[in-house]
């Protein structure tokens, strides 16, 4: 997908390494090797924002495109690269039997992060 293309160039751009961008009309999983000078959070703000634009300039949906506010990200050891790559490359076979939410919440439960619902993405609108 071009905008999967576009997302690994703002990474390779900040000088991380690409190793996967694949998702679903309503998210999206990035795995990379993160370069130690930039942090995440600027990080996901250029490719937020890159990507909004391009989506936009591009017209890939028929009305003003922007991602919601915030993110999810979770560091991997090097011995659980290929795993992780395969499940995001098999995201379409994976969401036919769970939600991007309770997906979402399995990766928070999952790795003990606290969290208040309230804050969570506003999946009613994905």
């Amino acid at each position: 997908m071009d905008l999967y293309k576009y997302i690994s160039g703002i990474i390779a751009g900040l000088n991380h390494k690409t190793i996967i961008v694949n998702g679903m009309p309503d998210h999206i999983h990035i795995l990379f090797g993160l370069n130690p000078a930039i942090s995440i959070s600027d990080t996901i703000h250029d490719i937020k924002r890159s990507s909004s634009l391009f989506i936009n300039q591009n017209n890939f949906i028929n009305h003003h495109f922007s991602w919601q506010e915030g993110y999810g990200a979770f560091s991997y050891s090097r011995s659980q690269l290929d795993r992780v790559y395969k499940y995001i490359e098999q995201q379409k076979a994976h969401h036919q039997t769970k939600s991007f939410k309770s997906e979402y919440i399995s990766f928070l439960d999952h790795f003990g992060i606290k969290y208040d619902p309230q804050y969570l993405f506003d999946f009613d609108a994905l």
